[in-house]
């Protein structure tokens, strides 16, 4: 794979970071793919090979491409990163992922120097972000150097990143006008991203698996000229964390002497971040975890990730306070549209047992722990 003609420019009135990508060891197309934002932003925006070379490395490795050749120079120690990275993918892949030979000319000094710049958090309005950043908040003087000044909040990502869904601009919108709020509460200004990296391999388990974090990163070197840090949000509780495409080994190494980045707040489990983002109201009216993305409403709630904040939020009593959710209680005959069980969610449940019981849910927590023994006797 080979990344060149980096540039700014406009698109229907957005600031645009483009890129070209030649794939060297199929018959794929060369693909322009770009990083865009509003142009109030435009002087934050870069073309940075930074951002294009982790946005481009897992797409890389999977369509097995000998070497990822840049024409610009990039930061050694993002180097030494992805490098870092691609062992990692190789060990987490038993090997189907092999690394490939990073070319490129190496920067002597970083490109930003001593300029002013600050800390960013990507804010999606899932409990994560949400929990991170009432965390930050409560810990963090708004002065520190650390506290994030920018929320950031990524078009092609879950909204738009499914090329047979659409771009869902409108929804996006909708997102936008929620996250607005917040970021406002905190004292952040908010920053719409629009990108289409994700087009470059439009597998599921690649995306959820190793993907995701490296989209993440990518956005946040092209606006590398405005932030030194970008935090983002847990997705795993240490106990339980498995291999996933944002990871506390993971997304560090996708930093240079430019932009470090944080994943933070492993040690909380969910029910910890339901609790946390309860006492903050502009957050618990504004939650948005649904991935369904439907046309109307903020919240599906009746994917598996809507229905299960959902049972979290009534076991501590809180379901019927939040505006984020048409219903105050939950069915459940909801949970037989979806497994419990995929991609390492099962102590999400587990850990809703006890409080389900205590408050007198006792019909949801026999029906979690049947689904739990459905899939321990398929295993058997």
């Amino acid at each position: 794979m080979k990344l060149s003609n980096f540039h700014m420019g406009k698109d229907k009135g957005l600031a645009c970071a483009t890129a070209t990508v030649h794939f060297e060891e199929s018959d794929r197309p060369p693909k322009n793919i770009f990083i865009e934002t509003e142009a109030t932003f435009a002087d934050a925006l870069a073309a940075s090979p930074h951002a294009f070379a982790v946005g481009c490395l897992i797409p890389a490795l999977y369509f097995a491409e000998r070497r990822l050749a840049i024409d610009e120079a990039i930061c050694p120690v993002l180097k030494e990163g992805l490098e870092t990275v691609m062992a990692i993918m190789k060990h987490w892949s038993a090997g189907a992922l092999r690394p490939l030979s990073i070319e490129a000319p190496l920067l002597k000094t970083p490109l930003y120097g001593e300029m002013p710049r600050q800390a960013a958090i990507f804010l999606s309005g899932g409990m994560d972000s949400l929990a991170a950043l009432k965390c930050m908040m409560d810990t963090y003087d708004r002065s520190h150097p650390a506290y994030p000044r920018d929320a950031l909040l990524i078009h092609g990502f879950d909204i738009g990143g499914v090329i047979s869904r659409g771009a869902k601009y409108h929804v996006f919108e909708r997102a936008k006008a929620a996250m607005a709020k917040v970021a406002a509460d905190a004292g952040l200004t908010m920053i719409p991203i629009y990108t289409n990296i994700r087009h470059l391999c439009d597998d599921r388990d690649l995306w959820l698996n190793y993907f995701f974090g490296a989209v993440l990163a990518a956005t946040a070197h092209a606006l590398a000229p405005r932030i030194n840090l970008a935090w983002l949000a847990s997705s795993y509780e240490m106990p339980h964390l498995p291999p996933c495409g944002s990871h506390p080994i993971l997304d560090p190494a996708y930093g240079s002497a430019d932009l470090a980045i944080r994943h933070r707040d492993i040690n909380l489990s969910r029910m910890d971040k339901l609790k946390i983002v309860s006492g903050w109201d502009t957050a618990f009216q504004n939650i948005r975890v649904c991935l369904a993305n439907v046309p109307d409403k903020l919240n599906c709630g009746r994917c598996e990730k809507c229905v299960r904040t959902m049972m979290g939020l009534e076991a501590l009593g809180l379901l019927n306070k939040t505006r984020a959710f048409d219903d105050d209680t939950v069915d459940p005959a909801w949970l037989d549209a979806f497994s419990i069980t995929i991609r390492g969610r099962e102590p999400f449940y587990v850990e809703l047992l006890d409080p389900l019981k205590k408050c007198g849910r006792t019909d949801l927590a026999k029906k979690i722990e049947e689904k739990l023994m459905q899939r321990l006797e398929y295993e058997n």
